[in-house]
């Protein structure tokens, strides 16, 4: 299996290799999905073509990752716990479809600097706002390093809400309910054209962060509707 590591700001992060793994894996897991929970996406042709950006899902399950993933065919990046990185095997499988080890409760620089050079070399990256998985139907408090990693990249955020995944796999759940989970994509969050410089302050970083839970709390209410949960 492809293993990839940090690689220069602009260099290719995703070999042909690679790509037909991830595409090859993806399409399992759509067509698993579709059968399994129903799974429909709404919005999807809101998703930017020609340029990358940084998608950040609601997070209520670790089916969220797969559900995040399959929307699109393009090669994403995810941030993942280093704990699930201390298994050799479980560490290739995941590498290979994109994953990359960040320490919770620090300030991981190497990880944030993987999600700023896989962004400069035209990648989508994909962060979870709230941080970990949360419960119920109101959103938690969010992180600032999505917008962060958006601003100082100059790419948009992609809000996604998921109706439908904490029921099919609760935080506490021993297995998997199989109801439908509907994905709704919601419109680019576009960095300020006019910033006068590449430095990041906090009080943009602040109006983005709102602007995103406002939207991601809008779009995750009509997910749920949708998958009748």
């Amino acid at each position: 299996m492809p293993a990839v590591g940090p690689v220069p700001p602009g260099q290719p992060l995703s070999s042909p290799l690679e790509l037909w793994w991830y595409r090859t894996a993806r399409a399992i897991v759509y067509g698993i999905s579709k059968v399994a929970w129903r799974y429909q996406v709404v919005g999807k042709d809101l998703l930017p073509q020609t340029t990358p950006y940084v998608l950040a899902p609601v997070h209520r399950s670790y089916l969220d990752t797969l559900f995040a993933g399959a929307i699109s065919s393009r090669r994403p990046w995810f941030m993942a716990k280093s704990g699930i990185f201390s298994n050799k095997f479980a560490a290739a499988l995941f590498r290979s479809l994109g994953a990359f080890p960040v320490r919770r409760g620090t300030a991981d620089r190497e990880a944030l600097q993987m999600c700023v050079n896989a962004l400069s070399s035209g990648e989508t990256v994909v962060l979870f706002p709230e941080g970990t998985r949360g419960s119920g139907p109101v959103l938690g408090p969010l992180l600032p390093g999505p917008a962060y990693i958006a601003l100082r990249a100059g790419v948009p955020i992609v809000p996604l809400g998921i109706g439908g995944s904490e029921q099919a796999m609760p935080v506490d759940a021993k297995g998997l309910r199989f109801n439908k989970v509907v994905v709704v994509v919601g419109k680019p969050i576009w960095p300020p054209a006019d910033r006068p410089s590449k430095r990041v302050p906090r009080n943009l970083v602040d109006e983005v962060t709102e602007q995103l839970r406002a939207e991601l709390q809008e779009l995750f209410d009509t997910a749920r509707q949708l998958a009748g949960s």
